[in-house]
């Protein structure tokens, strides 16, 4: 009997330290305004475009969940049409996202200005909801502002432009509208 009491008072007090945790610094992730110190949000863009939805990936114990809670791997331009997106076959792990497709419709060293790894920050509860909601196809319409977080020690800052691969490459997005073009279509 007595073990079972420990056990369980384990378990509710890890349920409250993860509750605890996540009250006010996570606040950023579910679309409400920051107010844990130290975090801040700098607009550094305007951001908008039409992207087709590659994979979504959903992240709850990182340091960036605070602030993004789900990044999409997407396609933009030429390779936003079903035939090309369908042959894109893609990992995301770790906040990175690795693609490869066999023929590529563009030079192979252009390919890379057509794919990219989002990761986005909710602008209001609302959002918050609604950006777990894309799949695999789905083509969206996203407007928001390109950002730089920082909450102590971190500073994410989003890349401007889309020529680069690997860390800095990623676009990091609050996003204040998303709207659905196409359900699934590839």
């Amino acid at each position: 009997m007595t073990r079972k009491l420990v056990c369980a008072a384990l378990l509710a007090f890890s349920a409250f330290q993860v509750s605890a945790n996540q009250s006010t610094d996570y606040n950023i992730a579910k679309g409400l305004a920051p107010v844990a110190k130290d975090q801040t949000i700098s607009v550094l863009e305007p951001f908008h475009g039409e992207f087709r939805i590659l994979g979504s990936k959903e992240y709850l114990n990182d340091e960036q969940a605070k602030f993004s809670p789900i990044d999409y791997a997407v396609t933009r331009g030429l390779f936003t049409e079903p035939s090309i997106a369908r042959e894109i076959s893609i990992n995301q792990y770790d906040r990175y996202l690795n693609w490869k497709m066999a023929r590529t419709p563009v030079a192979p060293q252009y390919a890379p200005l057509f794919v990219s790894n989002m990761h986005i920050i909710p602008a209001n509860p609302q959002i918050a909801n609604e950006i777990k909601k894309v799949k695999r196809g789905d083509l969206v319409r996203l407007k928001g502002d390109l950002v730089q977080v920082n909450d102590k020690n971190l500073v994410w800052k989003s890349a401007l432009d889309w020529n680069g691969v690997g860390d800095g490459a990623c676009k990091l997005i609050r996003v204040d509208s998303i709207q659905w073009i196409e359900k699934q279509n590839i």
